[in-house]
């Protein structure tokens, strides 16, 4: 392939474009269903194939193709500088691509334990261990729906301004979905997953069947014990998975450059954010929250990425300051500056746009303890089954899953469903103590047009947030 890839980028040149890339991806792994103890499928990926990108005239023009010949590659480059020659007369202002330091590289995650080497009906095995812990319990959980998945990425990039990288990355995932049926009511927890990348040492260590009987105990529980939330302003604290899913939704998707200057509007969306806002206030001191794709084993993780260009933790905000957007080459250029590795694509036949990684609420100084012991009334949020944010990402709501009252600074009864109307403002400018004990949730963000769902961790430490109102 690496000829291939070569020979891709030296006839886009021939064919007049200044800037020329390939990108070859090729991804084989395994996946595998269980339905209420019942195995329901086993399905294999084997895919591969290679992406151009050119710019001719100042114009982009993208091409893919899954038949791996001279010919048949030939005959994509031809299509991408055709599409870019088209779109360069559509333009007011040639595309340009920020100027960066490339490298000749490869890197892997190396394995303790491959999946490659274990059979479909041992993996299965991780499954039937969730089921067993599960009915354990004696819970009455109707409804069970597991999944297990791996998959090996291997890629290789190549620009014509010296980039040449190649990756092996190792993806290994359960996911599972619960439903508790107990006293006429129904909870449920929602497609739970945890996922990294590298072997299946990885999920041997996290234990996901522990994390299920944890699950279906929290649920019980708030059926059984739970009462309504407290109304109108209380402190609340969030837990890692919440701070996760806030951090990436109000602070991951309006810094991504290319949804700032208007590209997502009609796809993902748009931002309140502004490329001015750099340098301004948006939460507390306290605040901080990085981006990065270099977290070793996370399930975003890359160390350089579809463009070529070397990973590093991303700082968007720093001690409640708007410190940094999310960008690409071809946006970073935009506002004079570089690249900070931001272009991601799911696969050899989607063009790398700017996306997130791994976003988390930097640690503090807290200890659980410290953060709830002078609450006088609160709720402590732990998971959360629904949210929703507006297109600008500003105005937002989370709906708790498992929640518990906070009352004179101890940990009281479960609460049903308490709900967090806030706006981005609002909410990182509320909080006033962040804990030490960061965890992360995986996540697939999707956005684009076609479609692409990239592997993300989002994650934080618990966070506390003064006097912020609270529905039912």
């Amino acid at each position: 392939m690496h000829e291939l890839v070569e020979f891709a980028v030296e006839k886009a040149q021939e064919l007049g474009a200044s800037y020329a890339e390939a990108r070859f991806e090729e991804k084989d792994g395994t996946e595998l269903v269980m339905k209420n103890g019942n195995p329901e499928g086993l399905g294999i990926l084997a895919e591969k194939g290679m992406g151009i990108r050119v710019i001719v005239n100042g114009g982009m023009g993208f091409a893919s193709t899954n038949v791996l010949t001279k010919e048949s590659v030939l005959e994509a480059v031809k299509k991408a500088v055709k599409l870019a020659k088209a779109a360069a007369k559509l333009r007011n202002k040639p595309i340009q691509f920020s100027d960066e330091d490339f490298h000749q590289v490869f890197y892997e995650v190396k394995m303790k334990k491959d999946f490659r080497d274990i059979s479909a009906e041992e993996k299965m095995e991780y499954l039937k261990l969730i089921e067993e812990k599960v009915r354990e319990t004696g819970i009455n959980v109707p409804m069970r729906f597991l999944r297990y998945g791996d998959f090996m990425w291997h890629k290789i990039f190549m620009n014509n301004e010296g980039a040449f990288v190649e990756s092996l990355i190792p993806r290994v995932s359960v996911m599972y979905n619960l439903v508790v049926f107990e006293e006429g009511q129904m909870e449920q927890a929602p497609f739970v997953q945890r996922a990294f990348s590298g072997g299946l040492e990885l999920i041997e260590k996290d234990q996901p069947w522990e994390w299920a009987v944890k699950d279906v105990k929290a649920l019980q529980n708030l059926i059984k014990e739970g009462q309504k939330p407290p109304e109108g302003k209380v402190d609340v604290v969030i837990s890692p998975e919440v701070a996760g899913i806030a951090v990436h939704e109000s602070v991951g998707h309006p810094y991504e450059l290319d949804r700032i200057m208007g590209r997502e509007a009609a796809q993902a969306g748009e931002s309140f954010v502004k490329p001015t806002m750099l340098g301004e206030r948006i939460g507390s001191d306290v605040v901080t929250v990085i981006e990065d794709p270099t977290v070793p084993n996370s399930w975003g993780f890359y160390l350089y990425d579809d463009e070529g260009v070397k990973a590093r933790p991303r700082y968007l905000i720093k001690n409640g300051i708007i410190n940094e957007f999310l960008m690409n080459r071809e946006y970073a250029a935009y506002l004079g500056m570089k690249s900070n590795a931001s272009a991601r694509a799911i696969n050899y036949n989607r063009e790398p746009i700017v996306r997130m990684a791994n976003t988390y609420l930097a640690p503090g100084d807290y200890t659980f303890e410290e953060l709830i012991e002078d609450i006088k009334l609160g709720v402590y949020m732990v998971s959360f089954n629904e949210w929703n944010i507006d297109d600008r990402r500003f105005q937002q709501r989370y709906i708790g899953r498992e929640a518990y009252l906070i009352e004179n600074g101890e940990i009281k009864h479960p609460v049903r469903k308490p709900i967090l109307e806030i706006t981005t403002k609002g909410l990182w400018s509320s909080v006033d103590a962040v804990g030490k004990d960061v965890e992360f949730y995986p996540g697939t963000c999707g956005k684009g047009e076609p479609g692409q769902g990239v592997p993300v961790w989002m994650g934080g430490p618990h966070a506390r947030l003064r006097e912020v109102v609270l529905r039912r």
